[in-house]
């Protein structure tokens, strides 16, 4: 039998997954059953905040998510730092967190790492929030978090599965792949970017990290107008050494 925990794996490979950033605990063990047998590479920081951390500087190395494995409660808060951080710079980022059985949430029972809210303050800091209740729940879940990554502006999703949940059967869960794109600009804005543009005397382009992967469009762009280019941290490319060498 395959387990929901075993499934996401098989999904999360689907979506072209292949490292994660983890420290195993009791909320998280049936997802690393299925992380042993897959091609995933695992990584383990000393501390959550270093998977956070990690996840966020393997997104802006190489432009695809970073996905990190939590424990609820602790384990969690200890990520929000990195994904305040990946909020602000618009850095992709999945958190896969547990959390405890679902018949106990919010009753303040008592249970190991058990927070009054965790889905609500999760809220306050990813872009999204989601509890994945049942099997059939999970392909559109991860779908919609990586639709999220391609299609607007990025930044961390947080995805919790109760500890109950992880266990259940997933026989044959198929993903739920997309090709979803970025929003076409404004045709307004872009006339009222043109005109201002062509009005200024001494036009000066600051790149950030929307423009990371436009370098030869932002080029060409820079030489037409002999304007320089200054790129924020978020940005780095060889556009501005080039235009304004």
């Amino acid at each position: 039998m395959t387990t929901l925990g075993e499934a996401l794996i098989t999904l999360l490979e689907a979506h072209g997954v292949d490292t994660v950033f983890g420290i195993p605990g009791v909320h998280t063990v049936e997802l690393y059953r299925g992380l042993a047998r897959s091609k995933i590479r695992h990584i383990t920081p000393r501390h959550e905040q270093g998977a956070g951390f990690m996840a966020d500087g393997y997104a802006r190395a190489g432009g695809r998510p970073g996905v990190a494995f939590v424990i609820t409660g602790p384990g969690l808060t200890n990520t929000i730092t990195a994904m305040g951080q990946a909020r602000a710079d618009s850095v992709p980022m999945l958190v896969i967190s547990g959390v405890n059985a679902t018949d106990t949430l919010g009753k303040g029972l008592g249970f190991l790492h058990e927070l009054p809210d965790q889905r609500g303050m999760m809220e306050k800091v990813a872009l999204s929030s989601e509890r994945v209740t049942e099997a059939e729940e999970l392909p559109g879940a991860l779908a919609r978090a990586f639709a999220v990554f391609s299609s607007s502006r990025p930044g961390p999703v947080h995805i919790e599965i109760p500890t109950n949940v992880m266990v259940k059967p997933a026989e044959g869960l198929a993903p739920v792949l997309g090709n979803a794109a970025p929003p076409a600009p404004d045709a307004a804005a872009v006339a009222e970017a043109a005109r201002l543009i062509k009005a200024a005397r001494r036009p000066l382009i600051l790149a950030g990290g929307g423009a990371k992967k436009a370098d030869a469009a932002l080029t060409r762009f820079a030489e037409a107008l002999g304007a320089p280019v200054v790129e924020t941290a978020n940005a780095p490319s060889a556009s501005a050494k080039r235009v304004s060498a």
